[in-house]
């Protein structure tokens, strides 16, 4: 099939990219950094997700919204613009998507983040619900994915402070953190090997949500 990921430069586009060029997909990457990926089966475009002139990339099965930033500044028009900005415009230019699927955040359901970040990404969940309801009369599914502390770039600081490395995995139940490899595994089952759920969000962090002090 031929994959729309952005993002793919690092962290999780990166992860998501590999996981289907292995499983025999052509990938098509859009990112503003170079290129990290090199094999035939991926084309990448370097280009930022609130362009109005993005590359012409025809019959998309499946587009995978994943570019994002933490900068409060941005984080409005990256993050749910830009991604809303990519998917409609693909959308218009296929005639078999199958799966469409927006990364957002465990801030999107608990507000524990930077303002304009926990807004833009639980604007992508409500977002992705009302796409749920259009391209479900095409046959195609879309979800989105919530990832709680994930080893990337974007966390670089605290990935490199053992302290606080350490403080955000004992938020968690499992008290750890997640490989991009494995939310790219649920990504490529979501959007692969899925066929029934939609409009629905999946958080997978680690328990962290859950994790609260029952006191008596």
């Amino acid at each position: 099939m031929k994959v729309l990921i952005t993002g793919t430069s690092s962290g999780i586009g990166q992860a998501v990219a590999e996981k289907f060029i292995n499983e025999g997909h052509e990938v098509y990457g859009i990112d503003i950094l170079d290129a990290s990926i090199t094999n035939p089966s991926y084309h990448h475009f370097k280009v930022d997700v609130r362009s109005k002139q993005l590359p012409l990339i025809n019959d998309l099965n499946i587009i995978i919204s994943n570019a994002g930033v933490q900068d409060e500044e941005t984080s409005l028009d990256i993050n749910l613009l830009g991604a809303i900005n990519v998917v409609e415009h693909y959308l218009q230019l296929t005639n078999d998507i199958k799966s469409v699927l927006f990364v957002a955040s465990a801030s999107a359901r608990s507000g524990a983040e930077f303002p304009l970040y926990s807004a833009s990404k639980g604007g992508l969940v409500t977002f992705m619900k009302n796409l749920a309801l259009r391209v479900g009369k095409l046959g195609a599914t879309c979800n989105s994915i919530s990832p709680g502390a994930v080893i990337t770039n974007i966390n670089k600081h605290i990935i490199e402070n053992e302290k606080l490395y350490k403080e955000v995995a004992n938020e968690s139940i499992l008290k750890k953190w997640i490989q991009p490899s494995e939310i790219a595994e649920w990504i490529y089952f979501i959007t692969v090997i899925n066929k029934s759920m939609t409009g629905e969000d999946v958080l997978v962090d680690n328990g962290e949500y859950l994790n609260s002090n029952f006191i008596w």
